[in-house]
């Protein structure tokens, strides 16, 4: 297993403090704020503790506070329900004494059912795409060099971009982004550490779709760019170390907000997550001129 999946399988692994509350770390770096994904899968992780049958379904998230790296996350969970067919779980992530990220979780004892989906779009074999490193490298060879790190930093997740754009010099494209995405390395059967995984990941590139079509690179001080709410919902099982299409579109954007939708699909074509996201596209207002 390659260490910054190891790493991140670590993170999503909370300390278990009192019944009902969980500590979870960030990891070590000069980053300002809590990556979303990561509050996202260990906020699933502290529900997934406290359900004795069934799995996951859906849960819906709001992002109320920028997270703070240097301080661990307590996550009081709130078993709101115990049914029959299906649990519901409350989690509330606290720093500093105050609600940074709450979320409502469903579990569900599977049952069979009626069947249909959407078609799974064409895309080529992810073995014939660059990888990220690949992509990335020869754009930021005449960045800075704190930059380049960063940019070029190992990751957990391995990410193949169908239609590649610039972060750093975009252009203006569609607002629809195919990614295919997978663990970088073997994951254990554990089906709570797949969707936390996914959850993880699901993060790391949405919005990108609702930034595209104006241009907005991600190292441009002029915008605010932030994560506000987020959704998903888990059809069927999958495995996160095998590769997931990721289609994600943007269907509006105003007022400050972009509108994000995103489906992940099996190699075989299966609809197995979908996922919705509001964010934050913020103009930075001028400063005064003196």
């Amino acid at each position: 297993m390659q260490e910054p999946l190891g790493s991140l399988i670590s993170l999503l692994d909370l300390e278990e403090l009192e019944v009902n509350l969980f500590r979870g770390r960030s990891p070590e770096g000069d980053s300002q704020r809590v990556f979303g994904g990561q509050v996202l899968g260990q906020a699933l992780t502290a529900a997934g503790r406290t359900v004795e049958s069934g799995s996951a379904h859906s849960f819906h998230a709001y992002f109320l506070r920028p997270g703070d790296p240097r301080t661990p996350i307590l996550y009081q969970v709130d078993r709101t329900k115990d049914g029959r067919a299906f649990t519901t779980r409350r989690v509330i992530a606290i720093q500093h004494g105050r609600a940074i990220f709450h979320m409502e979780t469903s579990f569900h004892q599977p049952e069979p059912g009626h069947r249909h989906q959407d078609e799974m779009p064409d895309a080529p074999d992810p073995e014939s795409l660059p990888t990220w490193h690949e992509r990335l490298e020869p754009l930021v060879r005449d960045a800075p060099a704190e930059l380049a790190r960063w940019m070029l930093r190992s990751r957990p997740i391995d990410t193949r971009h169908v239609d590649f754009f610039n972060p750093i010099e975009p252009q203006k494209l569609p607002p629809r982004l195919l990614v295919w995405i997978r663990a970088d390395g073997l994951l254990a059967d554990d089906r709570l550490l797949h969707q936390c995984m996914v959850s993880y990941a699901s993060d790391m590139t949405l919005l990108d779709t609702a930034a595209m079509p104006h241009q907005i690179s991600w190292i441009d001080p002029n915008y605010q760019i932030a994560s506000l709410d987020h959704a998903m919902w888990f059809h069927e099982d999958f495995r996160a170390d095998e590769w997931l299409l990721y289609v994600q579109e943007s269907p509006v954007a105003g007022a400050g907000r972009g509108f994000c939708t995103g489906r992940l699909f099996t190699r075989d074509g299966r609809l197995v997550v979908s996922v919705v996201q509001e964010g934050l596209m913020r103009r930075v207002p001028a400063e005064p001129s003196l």
